[in-house]
């Protein structure tokens, strides 16, 4: 890595940590501004996180294409803005329709973010380097949520709608110096493809979708992401309460496990899962997500102590975390070499698309699941953690070599955005 590169890599890093301080600042207190202290009621309230999902599905398609085009940098100023101005009006509305617009613009605006950013972190890293670089962002992005959440929560007072408003205003402020910082990021030379002709945006899209290594990955990713990421704040909490018996503060603590076995365990797992095959780690994830449901299953069908079963709960949230903190090394470096070169971004966003579709899916699937059948519940997220070894395992089969242990390419030359051709495998 040039000097050049990693000065822009820490830029770079300093913008994720700062998004994701912006989206853990208020994040979590949507429910309680919209619902009681603006009095919208509960309708309206879920109603604002639904339109977060729907901004994010119908933007990110378009912000493929654009990154590829333009560049990530310039579509991540133009989220930013977004992103500012929907937090700003946020904190000002007082209506539903108002509250609704604005949502709709902070979410288009964070949900651009992630893809951007990934792809500059392509275009500033190596094939060498890439890992440990996406490590660091996701090290980074549960660092300024924890941070921004903590926060955010002593600034925040449900009988005052002023303090939201304040709120609000420190995370538009929070997205616009980010803006700086990143019109500051000078970005090496990367292929664009600015010249092609208007029907190239079908026509990178079916190329996508012949990459068949990428359509397996993608199917992956929406398991891991249905499996995981949509229950932690939806069906495993609803399940933890209901059947559990789990307390909001032992649920708190569960969440903390979470964010600390991904800070403690994050670099000490990198140096674990840079000589494996990408594809056995993610494997090795689904068995240790399927651990991480059995001890669900303890928590809430066991019949040991309170003391127990809480602890049990807690443990499950760990292992969540300790199997995010080898998939962040692991799969975005994974979209970026599958990316043919000049492309990265439309690879990110749809992978992010992705993402967007289980998220959204996962909590209106776990959260009625969670709450009232147990144990089937836990049945069916303990098939899907297996299912997510199976599918790396084959994943795996259809990857090249360099694919899919990157340190046997550092002898040679990978263009950046990814390798320079699409893999050419028999049918498994």
């Amino acid at each position: 890595m040039t000097r050049a590169m990693g000065a822009a890599m820490r830029r770079i890093h300093v913008g994720n940590a700062l998004s994701a301080f912006g989206l853990g600042f208020t994040v979590p207190y949507l429910y309680v501004y919209v619902a009681q202290v603006r009095g919208l009621g509960a309708m309206t309230a879920g109603l604002v996180l639904a339109v977060f999902a729907v901004a994010a599905l119908i933007v990110l398609p378009f912000a493929g294409r654009a990154i590829v085009r333009r560049g990530p940098r310039p579509v991540l100023l133009a989220a930013l803005v977004t992103a500012a101005v929907g937090a700003l009006s946020l904190g000002l509305a007082s209506n539903s329709t108002a509250v609704l617009l604005a949502a709709a613009a902070l979410g288009a605006g964070q949900a651009v973010m992630q893809p951007a950013l990934a792809t500059m972190i392509v275009d500033c890293s190596t094939a060498d380097t890439r890992s440990r670089a996406f490590a660091m962002q996701f090290f980074l992005q549960n660092l300024g949520l924890g941070v921004g959440g903590l926060i955010g929560g002593h600034l925040v007072d449900s009988t005052r709608v002023d303090s939201f408003t304040l709120l609000f205003s420190i995370e538009a402020a929070v997205f616009l110096l980010l803006a700086v910082v990143m019109a500051t990021v000078r970005m090496p030379h990367s292929p664009r493809i600015e010249d092609a002709p208007a029907q190239s945006a079908k026509g990178s899209w079916k190329r996508l979708l012949g990459n068949r290594a990428m359509v397996q990955l993608c199917v992956l990713g929406f398991v891991l992401f249905f499996a995981c990421y949509g229950q932690f704040e939806s069906g495993l909490s609803a399940y933890g309460v209901e059947a559990a018996g789990i307390s909001t503060s032992a649920l708190g603590t569960a969440l903390a496990a979470n964010t600390l076995m991904i800070v403690v365990a994050q670099f000490a797992v990198l140096r674990f899962v840079e000589r494996r095959r990408r594809s056995r780690v993610i494997a090795g994830v689904g068995l240790i997500w399927a651990v991480a449901w059995v001890m669900a299953g303890y928590a809430g069908l066991g019949h040991g102590s309170q003391e127990m079963a809480t602890a049990a709960f807690v443990s499950t949230y760990a292992l969540f975390g300790l199997g995010e903190a080898m998939l962040s090394p692991t799969v975005a470096p994974l979209v970026a070499d599958l990316a043919p070169t000049g492309m990265a971004g439309q690879y990110n966003s749809a992978f992010a698309l992705v993402k967007q579709l289980a998220l959204a899916v996962g909590p209106a699937v776990g959260g009625p699941l969670g709450a009232s059948l147990h144990a089937p519940y836990i049945v069916t997220f303990l098939l899907f953690s297996l299912g997510i070894t199976f599918l790396a395992l084959r994943l795996g089969r259809r990857l090249t070599a360099v694919q899919d242990q990157p340190w046997l390419g550092r002898s040679r030359v990978v263009a950046r955005g990814g390798a320079a051709a699409e893999p050419v495998v028999a049918e498994a």
